[in-house]
């Protein structure tokens, strides 16, 4: 027996799908496909009656409105921030939203913030009151005119007639 040539060991190939790299392939396809967005070709069919159901009234009516602008929209939440917060007038809030030394919106942005803001301007005007009262010492009569002035607060009388009729409450 010849010793000079040795058996070389034969190696045994592994078949594809035993490689270790096959079913990382597949690992990550599965992955990718796990978060992609299905197009509305592979997303489920809906039933003949979720087709012909009408539509939400509701959202009828959001297609129909115009588009409220972005600037009207921001004046309606600081005037949210000023009626809510700070318990301003309408009228101050107005004038702040539109003062060129304060928010500089249009007139037409803060009316339609003023027309839109959710505020209960009588409870407002009975908290500036108790404010002038307690830190001030305000009579009620000198309260009512700072209410009402148009250098103060700017409320309606009838608002300052409220704050003035329960400031005691």
């Amino acid at each position: 027996m010849d010793t000079t040539t040795q058996a070389t060991p034969t190696k045994t190939s592994k078949k594809f799908y035993q490689k270790w790299w096959f079913w990382a392939i597949i690992v990550v396809l599965v992955f990718i496909s796990l978060i992609t967005p299905k197009s509305p070709t592979q997303q489920d069919t809906t039933t003949k009656a979720e087709e012909t159901k009408p539509a939400d009234t509701s959202e009828q009516a959001k297609v129909d409105e115009p588009a409220v602008p972005v600037e009207y929209k921001s004046a309606l939440n600081k005037a949210t921030s000023y009626a809510n917060s700070m318990s301003m007038s309408k009228q101050g809030v107005y004038d702040q939203l539109t003062s060129q030394y304060g928010e500089k919106f249009t007139a037409e942005a803060a009316q339609y913030a003023i027309d839109n803001v959710k505020a209960d301007w009588n409870k407002n005007a009975l908290a500036k009151a108790k404010s002038y009262q307690s830190q001030q010492s305000l009579s009620p009569a000198a309260i009512r005119d700072q209410l009402i002035s148009t250098y103060g607060e700017k409320f309606t009388e009838a608002e300052a007639d409220y704050a003035i009729q329960h400031l005691n409450d």
